[in-house]
């Protein structure tokens, strides 16, 4: 390992399936953590059951991004907040909430549509982004936006690791530089002044390019797709159907597995997960067949499936 600051990007599938559950597939979620945070992606039905098979703690969401508003995206919205809340100890927890316009109301008749206690504290901002734009950032990394083309208003995300500077412990030894808290000088591109001896940052360090992942979840192929899929280490894009059904696909304005190696094909993209599948494919191998003829690096997500990206 080049640098001792290397992080890990989780990704957790909890649910892989379009509009209703089957036995193997809960409809759509999926949990994002990097250095401490979590984010949750979409928050259809049964979510909080499935954070628990995933031995996940939701106590660490602290940003829920909502694509759009059919039910199958966010009808475990009041369970999820039934569960934050409950287990958030005497303070009152804070959960940042990012969607379409509409967001506040629909949220609003959601909390008031049963009967229950919310311990949480819920800031909506609604987004309407013709361009890919930032919502969100941190010194870590941005999050960002761009409106897409569904039958309702709905968000595709990214997820971008920003540039930053990885240590070479291996050039540190050979001048005799330890391990300590100086290294974060050096990760922050400054020189350091270490047992007498300057030691340039330039020289014991490299720029790790940004990284980034996209989310499109239901929409259309579009102008927007490619913005927000440009070189992303990982594009998660929905599948919906094969293209032998496009006709279908374009009538409710979702994708097939085909467009989606398109688009991975065109926009760079080093690898492909689908995802947000029609209850008619038993077996998804179908799907991920057609997309390799186009796009190698591809393969389906299931319910549960757990990746650790080193970002």
């Amino acid at each position: 390992m080049n640098s001792c600051f290397t992080l890990v990007m989780k990704l957790v599938f909890l649910g892989t399936s379009g509009m209703v559950p089957t036995k193997e597939r809960n409809v759509q979620s999926i949990y994002l953590e990097y250095n401490g945070d979590g984010i949750l992606l979409d928050c259809g039905e049964g979510t909080q059951r499935q954070i628990q098979l995933a031995g996940l703690n939701a106590q660490k969401i602290k940003r829920v991004l909502i694509s759009h508003w059919h039910g199958d995206h966010v009808s475990g919205l009041v369970g999820l907040i039934q569960t934050v809340g409950n287990f958030a100890g005497d303070h009152e927890k804070t959960l940042q909430l990012y969607g379409p316009i509409g967001t506040k109301e629909h949220l609003n008749h959601l909390m008031n549509s049963c009967i229950f206690e919310s311990r949480v504290n819920i800031e909506v901002t609604e987004l309407d982004l013709k361009k890919l734009e930032i919502f969100y950032e941190n010194d870590d990394y941005e999050l960002k936006a761009i409106n897409l083309e569904h039958s309702v208003p709905t968000l595709g995300f990214r997820f971008e690791r920003k540039e930053k500077r990885n240590i070479q412990l291996k050039k540190l030894k050979e001048l005799g530089v330890s391990q300590g808290p100086h290294l974060k000088d050096l990760q922050q591109g400054k020189d350091i002044n270490y047992e007498g001896k300057q030691i340039k940052a330039d020289e014991v360090t490299v720029i790790d390019s940004s990284k980034a992942v996209s989310f499109i979840f239901d929409t259309q192929l579009c102008d927007a797709c490619y913005e927000l899929a440009d070189n992303s280490e990982l594009l998660v894009s929905e599948a919906v159907y094969k293209h032998d059904l496009v006709n279908k696909a374009e009538e409710y304005k979702h994708m097939t597995a085909h467009q989606a190696a398109k688009l991975a094909s065109e926009c760079g993209a080093k690898e492909l997960i689908l995802t947000h599948f029609s209850i008619r494919y038993k077996d998804v191998e179908e799907l991920e067949s057609e997309a390799k003829d186009l796009f190698e690096n591809t393969k389906c997500a299931y319910d549960l499936m757990k990746l650790d990206l080193p970002f």
